[in-house]
């Protein structure tokens, strides 16, 4: 897919997310969470081909623009929106898929000083509610949604709302009943 195929599909992701945007140019010039995502790629590429410095102080530059530090070594996959943006942080091993839509203040953070995973995997279509915190080598299955300033530190089955402090799961609303999780063995502490 050309750089100019994936940034039109970056603002048509945007435009049918959020109500607020008014335009493809308006999107283009002025959404931050789309300017990270896209220097994301350049230094992401750059982290890939074992460069290290550089790729760093790129996060670092656009960090003080857009408020949002995504470190170079993320994986991050299609038509991720990060609305409004300010004080988002992904860690170096966070993966993420696509139609992934995050909110302002979300960490998907690391514990401790180990080495290897240490930062949370985010299955396709999951929502992160303003403020969560996604702390560990957790995974989240697709189509999850998890509250405003919940801390999850345990991982969830696909179509899960998680809220609370630590957070709790339950079957989220509209899930096919297929698909719904075995509460029984699901609740997280």
């Amino acid at each position: 897919m050309s750089l100019f195929s994936r940034i039109r599909e970056d603002i048509a992701a945007a435009r049918a997310t959020d109500p607020a945007a008014r335009g493809g140019v308006s999107v283009f010039l002025i959404y931050s969470g789309l300017h990270a995502v896209w220097w994301h790629r350049v230094s992401h590429a750059m982290w890939a081909r074992g460069m290290r410095f550089l790729p760093r102080a790129l996060s670092q530059l656009v960090r003080f623009g857009t408020g949002i530090e995504i470190h170079p070594g993320a994986t991050i996959g299609r038509r991720l929106f990060i609305d409004h943006g300010m004080g988002v942080v992904i860690g170096e091993t966070a993966v993420i898929g696509d139609d992934v839509l995050i909110y302002h203040g979300v960490t998907l953070g690391g514990t401790g000083h180990q080495g290897g995973k240490r930062h949370p995997t985010i299955g396709d279509r999951v929502v992160i509610g303003a403020g969560a915190k996604l702390l560990g080598g957790i995974e989240l299955g697709h189509d999850c949604a998890v509250g405003s300033n919940a801390v999850v530190v345990r991982s969830a089955e696909p179509w899960t709302t998680l809220t609370g402090i630590p957070a709790q799961g339950r079957p989220r609303r509209g899930a096919p009943v297929a698909e719904q999780p075995d509460m029984a063995d699901f609740y997280v502490i």
